[in-house]
């Protein structure tokens, strides 16, 4: 009989903030847990989404037991469509998560016609499931979405822990997910294999000492804010943070204003959460597509997406003066309820100066805390490894830097430094009964979603884009005789980002030269090669003439 073995291979969230997946295999099969996406970064011109590369667990027949999602965040769960997009072959794929969870990936495949490929079970608090020789248990945590798990898992070679996204909020707004240590050393207690072998912890806010703000702190700051500020009140937030969301349904009936909707996906998680009871139904609300009634600003609230500076969310609309029922006015306070993430200051700022420009304000009153983080900071990530006293640890949901201080504060807290392990995505780590064996890296290239293109967007497309934004396109439009090669039409030259025609139109003229004396140069016939002279020779006059690099496309037509 073959030796018990339990490999884990970081898809996705070992070197990135975002994308997060592992793939989980035994004798018996492969779960995945998690399948995020990650937004695109400035050098991805054009591209939408970020995914992880499934390959290996969907290209090689393996025995798929089925997805596991610790919460609803889109780094969590926004891959699923393109996967189900991407291979078309998957039917009855089972996916287990809290019912809030399943809720909005319900919601995301309905809209793609993807519900008919999956089966989507709602796993309770404290619940089980097996799956092949894997026992996963949900185990309530906070964060910054409702129903967030964390996974403590019975496998064959030992007992696993993966915290997923968590914080430890000593006052919850909640009463679940305040304490899961205690869950997780129950957990450790129980069967034949005592201990946690293995744990997984969320490193992202590592770099943070002391512990996280609880919500309490933040409703109870609003609350203040909601009690001084006269004029209309604009809070921008995660369309998933409901709590957050239900907090400030809750001050507007205290303080008997209306609240206005203004974005889908906070509209439709208002009202998921309302079907799920995590929401009381609000009396006074109002969305778009509703319209909004004329009550004076000084008695309303507006709830609106665009923390990050989103072009077209709600908030940067009414900042350009551009959305149809809000529009900004002197009195009016902007509550900006999140944090920026990395790479996005520029945007927020560009928003917040233009709602200056209209007269509103921005709330800044340092001491008011208008925001909690949902991650656990560095001595809530020392008190976890504390309790659990793992035999071995891996940092995952983080940077590179994010991972290595992780892994240094495990090797502080009393976890021997042989046996904290550092991963990135594509490297396989097989726990055995007696160890740790790292594998083979795997290719975990992440996958370009432009479109309804899935992974056709590579190197070469982006390269050819940012040459596009950089020194333009050219096109050379001919038509020849085929028989004599006579020109029958152009050369005409086409410009698009390469320069100013007016002010140039010497240049191209003198280009069309060029053109000419490569036909004279060419058989009549041989068309792939004068395309090819073209291309070369006037790449080659538009750098020494203006020191530009534009893509050069000759259109030749043989009539």
């Amino acid at each position: 009989m073959s030796e018990p073995f339990l490999t884990i291979t970081p898809l996705g969230g070992c070197g990135e903030i975002g994308m997060n997946c592992q793939k989980w295999q035994t004798p018996a099969g492969v779960v995945l847990v998690d399948c995020g996406l990650m937004f695109p970064d400035d050098s991805l011109l054009g591209v939408d989404v970020v995914i992880p590369r499934l390959e290996s667990v969907f290209s090689e027949e393996e025995n798929i037991l089925g997805i596991v999602l610790t919460h609803g965040h889109e780094d969590h769960i926004g891959a699923l469509p393109w996967l189900l997009l991407q291979y078309k072959s998957l039917r009855g794929l089972r996916v287990y998560g809290s019912p809030f969870t399943i809720a909005l990936v319900e919601h995301k495949l309905q809209e793609q016609d993807l519900l008919d490929r999956v089966e989507l079970i709602p796993a309770a608090p404290y619940s089980s499931v097996l799956l092949g020789d894997m026992e996963f248990h949900f185990i309530p945590v906070c964060h910054s979405i409702p129903q967030c798990y964390a996974l403590a898992v019975d496998t064959p070679v030992g007992k696993v822990v993966h915290t997923g996204d968590f914080k430890l909020d000593e006052t919850p707004l909640d009463d679940d997910g305040c304490d899961p240590c205690e869950h997780f050393l129950r957990f450790a207690e129980t069967g034949p294999m005592k201990g946690i072998r293995l744990l997984f912890a969320d490193s992202t806010n590592v770099e943070n000492p002391g512990r996280s703000l609880p919500e309490r702190k933040v409703r109870d700051d609003l609350d203040a804010i909601f009690s001084e500020v006269e004029g209309r009140i604009i809070i921008a937030l995660f369309s998933s943070h409901i709590r957050r969301i239900r907090t400030v349904l809750e001050l507007a009936a205290k303080y008997g204003r209306s609240v206005f909707v203004s974005g889908r996906s906070l509209s439709t998680n208002i009202e998921k959460s309302v079907e799920l009871g995590l929401i009381a139904q609000p009396v006074n609300l109002y969305n778009e597509s509703t319209g909004f009634p004329d009550i004076a600003p000084e008695r309303t609230v507006v709830l609106a997406t665009g923390t990050q500076g989103e072009a077209l969310s709600a908030l940067a609309r009414i900042a350009r003066g551009e959305h149809r029922l809000i529009s900004l006015r002197s009195g009016d306070t902007v509550i900006m309820s999140s944090r920026v993430i990395p790479g996005n200051a520029r945007s927020v700022s560009n928003v917040v100066n233009q709602i200056f420009r209209l007269g509103a304000t921005v709330y800044s009153d340092p001491s008011k805390h208008v925001h909690a983080t949902g991650h656990a900071c560095a001595e809530e990530l020392k008190e976890v490894i504390g309790y659990l006293q793992p035999e071995y640890f891996i940092p995952v949901h983080g940077e590179y830097r994010h991972l290595a201080l992780h892994a240094r504060l495990a090797e502080q807290c009393g976890v021997a430094p042989e046996k904290v392990r550092i991963l990135e995505d594509g490297q396989p780590v097989t726990l055995l009964p007696d160890g740790l064996r790292m594998e083979a890296p795997v290719s975990a290239e992440s996958v370009l979603v432009d479109g309804k293109g899935v992974g056709d967007v590579g190197r070469m497309v982006l390269k050819e884009r940012r040459i596009l934004g950089g020194d333009g396109v050219v096109a050379v439009v001919l038509v020849i005789a085929e028989e004599t090669g006579e020109v029958l039409y152009g050369p005409e030259m086409i410009s698009r980002g390469f320069v100013f025609e007016q002010q140039f139109a010497h240049v191209l003229e003198d280009s069309k030269c060029l053109v000419l004396d490569q036909i004279e140069n060419t058989q009549p016939n041989d068309v792939p090669r004068l395309v090819e002279r073209i291309r070369s020779s006037m790449r080659r006059f538009f750098r020494d003439v203006l020191g530009r690099d534009p893509i050069v496309v000759p259109i030749v037509t043989q009539i």
